[in-house]
């Protein structure tokens, strides 16, 4: 396989994105299937009340149908696909809650565990059945080193599965915030899953590249639809399997390093509430902080696109060494 079959993926998974939101977006519209905006949120956002959501159908369908196309064929396929799909799913009950019940709350958190949990224990069985041995030690980053977890890395993949997928929805706050800054961890990914021969994997998040940046089409600002937790969790499940299938769970940090961050904001901001009565940061996550220093919609997204890309690719050019 060569770059060019990646940029053809990429392509395509484009062009199916963009075919499908003409489609997808008056549909979502007469279903009524609008977004609430939280109350405790920044003012103006109040204004994007309405605008459709579960947007995310239109990036999992688009990855879906050019995977099939151009990787399908090995158990890497199916376990990218399986978490997609799996995370999706959930993300699109969580959404459908939102919507049918009127409120910003969807699945309950002990639901949310226990669905994740079931996925967690079915991608474990597909990776053990793939990988053998192999699939229970972590390696660690920039050596050749690895600690073997025994069938304790089934807590530790769901702790990648769960954490990531967590960390990409809080990103997902601002117009074509979270499309862009994803579209950069996969095209990084791609080109590591590349270079050590995990072609499918590659692939895989070439179609991601190509979806995103097709959904980014219609999710720049200001945002003609949104892709809900049908679409961020899917995104991050499948970029957590990225990283398990390329034995860099723990490089991931350094890939998605944005994510990590606006988790963090929570964390702390949470943490020091709670503990001292005091908030660290104006609003979290962190580009709600930016947005209520003054700093426009589009100008916090530019930087976190761009923070995104340093991190991504600076990771990679990192490993290349």
């Amino acid at each position: 396989m060569d770059i060019q079959a990646l940029l053809l993926t990429a392509l395509a998974a484009f062009v199916i994105g963009v075919l499908l939101g003409p489609i997808a977006i008056p549909l979502l519209h007469r279903l009524k299937f609008g977004q609430s905006i939280r109350e405790e949120g920044p003012k103006h956002h109040q204004s994007k009340a309405g605008t459709p959501t579960m947007g995310g159908v239109i990036i999992l369908a688009a990855v879906v149908l050019t995977t099939l196309r151009f990787a399908f064929g090995s158990l890497d396929t199916v376990m990218m696909l399986v978490a997609t799909v799996g995370f999706g799913l959930i993300g699109f009950a969580d959404d459908l809650i939102k919507i049918v019940k009127k409120r910003n709350l969807g699945l309950t958190a002990k639901q949310k565990v226990i669905l994740q949990a079931l996925l967690t224990v079915i991608l474990f069985v597909l990776l053990y059945r793939e990988q053998g041995q192999e699939a229970l030690s972590v390696h660690i980053p920039f050596t050749d080193a690895a600690v073997r977890l025994g069938y304790l890395y089934m807590l530790f993949l769901m702790l990648v599965l769960v954490g990531t997928t967590n960390a990409v929805n809080l990103t997902d706050g601002l117009d074509g915030l979270l499309s862009g800054s994803a579209i950069m961890v996969f095209a990084a990914y791609a080109v590591y899953a590349y270079w050590h021969t995990s072609y499918d994997v590659a692939l895989y998040c070439a179609a991601m590249v190509g979806a995103l940046a097709a959904f980014l089409v219609f999710n720049r600002h200001p945002a003609k639809v949104f892709m809900g937790d049908t679409g961020s969790l899917a995104i991050g499940g499948g970029l957590a399997m990225a990283a398990v299938l390329t034995h860099s769970e723990l490089t991931l940090i350094l890939f998605g390093l944005v994510f990590v961050i606006e988790a963090l904001s929570v964390i702390i901001q949470v943490f020091s509430y709670q503990t001292f009565g005091r908030r660290v940061f104006r609003m979290s996550p962190l580009h709600h902080h930016f947005e209520l220093g003054g700093w426009s919609e589009w100008e916090v997204v530019i930087l976190f696109w761009l923070a995104s890309f340093i991190c991504a690719f600076g990771t990679l050019a990192m490993v290349s060494h």
